[in-house]
């Protein structure tokens, strides 16, 4: 059974075949291309709330022509402590997959183990695959003639700041080590990527070639991307003053564009917080593409489930 719960899960024609497809879905958007999902119902399956996850990938079911059905601890047996095998062997007897937003990862990997429709990682604390799909698909869109990761993107900088240890960091360092993205990380020393995606990237022979820094003007430095993420994540406000005191340093300004590319941009993963992580400046300027980010989810995100329901057949 293939599931989609970590970058490296494709092999590169199917990631090629993924971003081709991501893109036609946008230029023919109207036209409904694909009905890949006919008649098939897909279970979302969500312990933490959502926006743009939720939305998108219920609008994108409902666009290949399946039908999405929402749940949740409180309206599940789950949240009642019925275990996850149980959950993932009845679930599989109804559904003909499952896009999961969770918190541990190791819990959607339990979740794949046990079950026989294909998982989908629509976030946990450790990565969050569909997102960097999307914003490597942004790039390309904004920055290349190429559809194809591993030409478009390749050498390209970017720098994150902020939380390095957070999961869109480390889908960004899966992204450098798969498409030979220049990944810089800046931030806090106590914050710097952890030993867990290390030890990911060993296992599957991928290379550790990021850099970590807590000077912000080195790894702004001929940056073609300034991205950030939020420094207080769902399950971490008990550490809000922390976070803010450790990260302001590592805040987006106008100041880190200056050092930056000429035509650099500016990305996120949303929610953003004016004022936090980013300046007001950026967040409204014409380097910012968080929007077409926001937007390429649906995209992508259909054209993930089109390769998965393509591979079962």
């Amino acid at each position: 059974m293939k599931h989609f719960l970590e970058e490296n899960n494709f092999t590169k024609e199917e990631i090629q075949s993924i971003f081709e497809n991501a893109f036609r879905f946008k230029e023919n958007r109207k036209a409904r291309p694909s009905l890949d999902l006919k008649d098939q119902s897909w279970g979302m399956l969500f312990y933490k709330n959502s926006t743009r996850t939720r939305v998108s990938f219920e609008v994108g079911i409902r666009e290949l022509g399946g039908n999405p059905i929402l749940l949740d601890l409180s309206s599940t047996q789950i949240g009642r402590g019925e275990s996850v095998q149980d959950t993932a062997k009845v679930l599989s007897r109804f559904l003909d997959g499952l896009v999961i937003r969770t918190h541990g990862h190791d819990l959607i990997t339990e979740f794949a183990n046990y079950a026989e429709i294909p998982v989908v990682n629509a976030l946990t604390d450790f990565l969050h695959p569909c997102q960097i799909y999307s914003d490597c698909m942004t790039l390309l869109e904004k920055t290349s003639d190429s559809q194809n990761p591993a030409e478009g993107l390749k050498d390209k900088k970017l720098a994150f700041f902020g939380d390095t240890s957070c999961n869109m960091a480390n889908s960004w360092i899966l992204a450098g080590a798969i498409w030979g993205l220049d990944i810089w990380l800046c931030g806090p020393e106590e914050f710097k990527p952890t030993k867990e995606i290390e030890d990911f990237c060993r296992k599957f022979d991928l290379p550790i070639q990021w850099h970590f820094t807590s000077d912000c003007k080195k790894a702004a430095h001929q940056a073609d991307v300034l991205y950030t993420d939020v420094w207080v994540s769902m399950g971490c406000e008990d550490q809000k003053n922390e976070r803010m005191e450790k990260m302001s340093p590592f805040r987006i300004t106008e100041d880190l564009f200056e050092i930056a590319n000429q035509n650099a941009l500016f990305m996120h993963c949303m929610p953003a917080h004016p004022g936090e992580e980013v300046t007001e400046e950026v967040l409204g300027s014409t380097r910012s593409i968080l929007f077409d980010q926001a937007e390429n989810r649906l995209h992508m995100q259909k054209a993930i489930l089109k390769q998965l329901v393509n591979i079962q057949n």
